[in-house]
C-alpha cells in the first residue's frame, strides 16, 4: 500500500530557500566578477575600487565554502589551489602550431606582399588588383606563445607552442591569469569546439617591479620580459605562477565547431565579443601603404609601449587566400 509522502517541515523548506538562495547570489556573483575581471585585465577600464572588487571576490568565497556543493571549476575562486606537480605533461596540438614569422622593416613589408601577390597569381589564373588584397596588422608581441581549448565556453587545456606539434600542459598555470577567462560569454554564443592561440607576456612596468623584488632576495633576476614570462607559466607550482604578474592576448582561431569566420578581421572580432582579450592596437589595410604606414606608427611608439615586440605581424585578411 503507497504512503503520501511526508510535508516537508518549514525547518526544510528553509534550507531548500536558503540553498536555492545562495546558488542565485553565486551565480550573479560570478558573472560580476568574471565582468571586473575583463574590464581591469583586458580592456584597461576598471568600473570599481579594488576594495569593492575584494568584497566581491570575499563574499564569493564565504558563499562557495558554505555550500561546497556549489564550487564550479571555472568559478573564479578556483583560479589557483592545484598542487605542485612533479612536471610539465606533452600534449599534442590539435593543428600544428607555426613559429609567426614577423615583419621589422620597409623591405620586409614589401617583400611579403610581392610573395602574397605571387602566390595569389598562379591561384587565380590572374594578377589580383592593386586594391583587391587587404590585410590585417597588429603588433607581434614578444612571450610566449600558447594554445587555448574551450569546451562548452569553459577554458579546459592550455599548453605551450613547444615545437609546433607537441607541447607542455600548463593548463593549471594559464587558469591563474586573471586576463583569461575560464568562461566564454556565453550570450555572444561561443562555438561548443574552440582552438585560440594566444602569447602570454609581462608588461614592462610589471617586469621591472618583478626583478626588484627578486633581486631584494639576493636571487637572480630575469634578463628580460620573455624569459620573466616563460618562466613564470611554466612553473611546477601554479601558486608561483599566480603571483607573477603575466598577462594573454589572442591572435588567432585555428578550429572551432561550426564554420570560421571568412576574414581574419572577423575572426578577432569575434575572439573579443567572446571575451578574449585582443591586441590593442590592430589595423585592417586596404593597401601596402597602409601596411607601411602603420609599420612607422608602431616603430615610431616602439618605446612607449608598455610592453616588448617583435616588429609586426602581417596577415592576409582573407582565410581562403592565407
Amino acid at each position: 500500500m503507497s504512503t503520501a509522502p511526508t510535508p516537508m517541515t518549514p525547518l526544510t523548506r528553509s534550507k531548500v530557500e536558503k540553498h536555492r538562495e545562495a546558488q542565485d547570489r553565486i551565480a550573479r556573483l560570478r558573472e560580476a566578477i568574471r565582468r571586473h575581471d575583463y574590464l581591469y585585465y583586458v580592456k584597461a577600464r576598471p568600473e570599481i575600487s579594488d576594495q569593492e572588487y575584494d568584497r566581491l571576490f570575499r563574499e564569493l568565497s564565504d558563499l562557495e565554502t558554505a555550500y561546497p556543493d556549489l564550487i564550479a571549476s571555472d568559478s573564479p575562486t578556483q583560479r589557483v589551489g592545484a598542487p605542485p606537480i612533479e612536471e610539465l605533461h606533452k600534449v599534442q596540438h590539435e593543428k600544428p602550431m607555426l613559429s609567426l614569422d614577423s615583419v621589422v622593416d620597409r623591405d620586409d613589408v614589401r617583400a611579403f606582399d610581392k610573395r602574397v601577390r605571387r602566390e595569389l597569381a598562379k591561384e587565380l589564373g590572374r594578377e589580383p588588383a592593386p586594391d583587391e588584397v587587404e590585410y590585417t596588422v597588429e603588433p607581434k608581441y614578444d612571450g610566449l606563445s600558447v594554445e587555448l581549448v574551450y569546451d562548452g565556453g569553459v577554458f579546459v587545456r592550455g599548453a605551450t607552442r613547444g615545437d609546433g606539434t607537441t607541447g607542455e600542459d600548463v593548463t593549471i598555470n594559464l587558469r591563474t591569469l586573471r586576463s583569461l577567462p575560464l568562461q566564454l560569454q556565453i550570450d555572444a554564443h561561443p562555438p561548443s569546439h574552440l582552438v585560440v592561440r594566444g602569447e602570454v607576456y609581462m608588461r614592462l612596468e610589471d617586469f621591472q617591479a618583478l626583478n626588484r623584488r627578486i633581486t631584494e632576495r639576493r636571487e637572480e633576476a630575469f634578463a628580460n620580459p620573455r624569459n620573466a614570462a616563460a618562466g613564470s607559466l611554466r612553473q611546477l607550482d601554479s601558486r608561483i605562477t599566480a603571483e607573477r604578474p603575466l598577462v594573454i592576448t589572442c591572435y588567432e582561431c585555428t578550429v572551432q565547431s561550426g564554420s570560421l569566420p571568412p576574414t581574419h578581421w572577423d575572426e578577432l572580432d569575434a575572439l573579443a565579443s567572446w571575451g578574449l582579450p585582443m591586441p590593442g592596437q590592430r589595423r585592417r589595410c586596404k593597401s601596402l601603404d597602409e601596411v607601411i604606414a602603420f609599420h612607422a606608427e608602431i616603430e615610431a611608439e616602439r618605446d612607449r609601449l608598455p610592453f616588448e615586440i617583435d616588429g609586426i605581424v602581417v596577415k592576409v585578411n582573407r582565410r581562403d587566400w592565407q
